[in-house]
């Protein structure tokens, strides 16, 4: 059974720093691609970050340059760095791998950024 758990959410002063990181379970994590979502109150869920199973990285426009996805195969974990944080940033944020067409979601966690 396919598990992610997302943790490292937190409230923080606009321009700080937070890492939030995804565990995985259940998977052969180094063979997929992992994705970081965000979903602000009143707003569909948004694509922040990619990172596929080779490494490569792809950013939405509003956080490249600020935001860094990283993945640990030996810890099942993934990583996302978020640095120049804005008001705008916050919102819940969830981890998804997809195996075999079908989307597993972590239960995600709260990034809370004060102006």
């Amino acid at each position: 059974q396919v598990q992610l758990v997302e943790s490292g959410g937190g409230l923080v002063q606009a321009g700080g720093s937070l890492r939030l990181s995804c565990a995985a379970s259940g998977i052969i994590f180094s063979a997929y691609n992992l994705d970081w979502y965000r979903q602000a109150p009143g707003k569909q869920r948004e694509l922040v970050a990619t990172i596929t199973s080779g490494g490569f990285t792809n950013y939405a426009d509003s956080v490249k340059g600020r935001f860094t996805i990283s993945r640990d195969n030996a810890k099942s974990t993934v990583y996302l760095q978020m640095n120049s944080l804005k008001p705008e940033d916050t919102a819940v944020y969830y981890c998804r791998v997809t195996q075999f067409g079908y989307n597993y979601w972590g239960q995600g966690t709260q990034v809370t950024v004060s102006s």
